[in-house]
């Protein structure tokens, strides 16, 4: 029990300090663990996101609702149970803005030509020798 305790102190703590958390817990057959408690929320950032991938037993965390995105004092808690299929567009578009930026990072807007500034830390660390 003392183990416990300390665990929901470090996680508490934790979360303090922390913008988004991805909750995972389950146990084939039963109800998913509570492991973030109303109050660890409370002192969450406002803007924090809690993304719980255990909704559909219940949820991992306090106020987590089945496909559904609540919002606890200004923290957003996603409920999806169906985030397979959105996971694809989500990497697409993530990839084409690296890519696009990446590129626009090799681009001179004030010469309008291409400049690879090789002193450029990003362009430094991709250069194949």
């Amino acid at each position: 029990m003392i183990l416990k305790k300390k665990q929901e102190e470090l996680i508490a703590e934790t979360l303090k300090k922390i913008d988004i958390v991805i909750c995972t817990a389950l146990i084939p057959g039963k109800k998913a663990p509570k492991i973030i408690n109303e109050k660890m929320i409370e002192n969450m950032q406002s803007g924090s996101v809690i993304y719980d991938l255990a909704a559909s037993q219940g949820g991992n965390a306090a106020f987590t609702k089945v496909d559904k995105i609540v919002e606890k004092n200004g923290v957003i808690i996603f409920g999806e149970t169906n985030i397979l299929n959105k996971l694809p567009i989500s990497a697409s578009n993530l990839y084409a803005k690296n890519l696009f930026n990446f590129v626009m990072n090799l681009y001179d807007k004030k010469e309008n030509k291409i400049n690879i500034n090789l002193e450029d830390e990003i362009i430094k660390k991709t250069l194949v020798k």
